[in-house]
Order: structure tokens, then sequence, then C-alpha cells
């Protein structure tokens, strides 16, 4: 990159952060005003962990650190969401910097063209949108646990402990436990109803405990029933004792039972693992499956969608001649959020008679003749 790429790449990519910097500020702002009783009221035992004495001044602080604690890991989240329109935001402060400066006529009157110019805009929005691939496939898979906490839960690492209803797993086992600890993945008071073809029972396995370890549950005292015969005549066996259960339903597939939206945070990797597991049950869910093929592919096109429409809205902001930035960025704005918006809403939801793997590049088959069309129409 020569000089004036690299002029222009420094000013856009720091406007960019810039506006993220006051995004996230005002985001995080706006959320401790309007929960401050919340956050006050949890202070006290965050002051205990602390052992520090209370009164005003640390109330405030450990109320701010709640907030803190409960926001850092959603920046992330939110940096994935709003990466498309920062770029968008970015390229016209950076435009009309250089338009007040009358940089443009400037770089026009040396002969560089203005198709020139757009290099280095596309260079920053293709590495912004690596990073935000980068902080799907590997920050927020480990940040996921914490995403999942609400206002109540600040402060703290455990996503609680519930009773996990029947599940069946992809052998048609029944799985039952009286306690899920999400957090570490550990069951207690686990029952397992194991069934022939005809749904009948075969052996029931119960276990005070358990653990997930080399792809295999570990029971805790575990102990087999085991019944045969028709259902006239049923045998009972003498128990048998059981340590470990083989199956594909680990810690990561009862917490996106559990929780709605985990999946969302998961990596590529993990979400085809989960498909792979679930294509194995004797009955698998399909608007699961679909779901899953959605995340999975949505991913490359929403990030094509974000840098389709910057190249669609860079017609507003790099002109020959100078103009009203101002009114020029009015007229961008609803091309980028339709854009934006559209893309994203046709990618997390169904299209009727197209399979997900090529609905989601519905948005991208409409961007890209958008975008060739308005970068050929840069006159310069």
């Amino acid at each position: 990159m020569n000089l004036l790429d690299r002029y222009i790449a420094r000013q856009f990519l720091v406007n960019i952060l810039t506006l993220f910097a006051i995004l996230f500020a005002i985001i995080i702002a706006v959320d401790f005003s309007l929960n401050f009783d919340e956050f006050s009221e949890k202070a006290p035992r965050l002051l205990a962990d602390w052992h520090w004495s209370e009164n005003g001044a640390t109330r405030l602080l450990a109320a701010v650190a709640l907030v803190l604690d409960l926001w850092w890991p959603r920046l992330f989240q939110l940096f994935n969401y709003m990466v498309g329109l920062m770029m968008v935001g970015g390229m016209g402060f950076t435009c009309a910097q250089m338009v007040k400066h009358r940089e443009f006529v400037a770089i026009l009157a040396g002969g560089v063209s203005l198709h020139r110019i757009a290099r280095p805009l596309v260079i920053v929005g293709i590495i912004m949108t690596v990073l935000q691939v980068a902080n799907t496939e590997y920050m927020l898979p480990r940040l996921a646990p914490l995403l999942m906490r609400d206002k109540k839960q600040a402060g703290e690492r455990s996503l609680g402990v519930q009773s996990l209803p029947l599940i069946v797993d992809a052998s048609g086992r029944l799985w039952y436990a009286r306690r899920f600890d999400a957090s570490t993945g550990d069951l207690q008071g686990l029952w397992i109803w194991e069934r022939d073809e005809n749904g009948l029972l075969t052996r029931r396995i119960t276990a005070d405990g358990a653990h997930f370890e080399a792809g295999a549950w570990v029971l805790q005292h575990g102990v087999a029933d085991l019944r045969r015969g028709s259902n006239d005549q049923i045998e009972t066996m003498a128990p048998q004792a059981v340590q470990r259960i083989e199956t594909d339903l680990d810690p990561t597939a009862l917490r996106i039972k559990r929780f709605q939206g985990y999946s969302q945070n998961l990596s590529t990797s993990q979400v085809t693992e989960l498909m792979r597991r679930l294509e194995k049950q004797p009955q698998p869910s399909e608007n699961q499956l679909d779901s899953l093929a959605r995340i999975r592919f949505g991913r490359i096109a929403g990030a094509a969608c974000n840098v389709l429409t910057l190249l669609i809205c860079m017609p507003f902001f790099v002109r020959r001649e100078p103009g009203n930035m101002v009114a020029k960025s009015l007229m961008a704005a609803p091309v980028a959020l339709g854009s934006l918006v559209g893309g994203l809403l046709v990618t997390t939801a169904a299209l009727p008679g197209l399979p997900p793997e090529l609905g989601v590049f519905v948005p991208v088959m409409v961007l890209l003749p958008l975008s060739i069309a308005a970068v050929t129409s840069i006159r310069s």
C-alpha cells in the first residue's frame, strides 16, 4: 500500500473504532442508569467477596464493576451484529472529512481515479469482516456461558442448576436428571431408560451423579436393572453395576436444550458436530437441523452482506465534486439499514420452498448486482 492508501485506511479504521467505542459507552451507560437499583442491590454481595467495607463510594464502585462484568462479553457479540453498520458509518465520516478539506479535489487533480481511492476502503472492510469471522469462531464459543447470564447473574460464573427434562439420544434412550449444572456439565439424580425397537423398556439405569469424560458419561454408583420378556411375561434380572455410558448427549447438547440461543454462540465446527449427532438419532428433528444449517451457512452470507453493503453505499460518499455530506448520509442510511437488516432477517428465518443452505444466500444474490452497479456508477 502506498502513502495514500495508508492514509485513507488509517482514517477509516480510526473512525470505525471510534464509532464502536461511542456505541459501547452509550449502551453500557444506558443499561447502568436504567437498572441501577438491581446492580446496587447485588453490590453488597460483591463487596463481601472482596472483603471491603460497605459505604456509598464502594457500593457505587461495586455496581459499576457488576455492569462491566455483565457487558464485556456481550460487546464481542454486539461487534458481530454492528460491524456492517459501523463500516458504513466509518466510511461516511472518512469521506466527509476528506471532502471538507478538499482532499478529493487534490487527489483528482493529481490524476488519481476515485476508483483507486475506494481500494483502501474495501481492504479495511474485508479486514473487519475477517475479524468478525474470527470473533465468531474463537471468541464467542469461549464466552458462550457468560453470554447466557441476565442482570441477576452479573458477577457470577455459574449458569445455575436446574432439572433436566426427558431427552432422547441417538440410541433411543430416555435421559432424565433431577439436577443439571449448566456451568460444569455435571448431572445428579440420573435416570436412563433403554428401549427396544418397539419402544418397550429393556434396561433402567440409575446413578447418584455423572460427569462427561472422553465421549461418555462416567456414572457415580451406577446400577442397571435388566428386564426381558414380552408384555405378558417380564423377567427382572439381578442389578448390575454400570460405570460408563457412551452417548451423543454431551454437556454442550444439554445446554442447547436448556438455553435458547446458545447455539448461536458456537463455532462452525461445533454446529457441524451437533448436526452430525442429530442426523444419527432415530427420529431427528428437521426444524432443529434446518436451524443449525441456517446458523452455519448464514455466517458466510452475513459476512458477505457486510462487504456488499459497504460497496452499495460507496457512491453516496466517494464523489467527484464537493457537496452536502449530511444529505448524502441521510440518503445512505436507509439503504444501509435495509441491506443489513434485510440480510440478517433472511439469513435467520426460513424461506418456504428453499433449503436453508440456499435460502440464506438470497440476500447475497440480491445485493451482488446492486453492489456492482453502485461501484461502476462512481464518476471519476
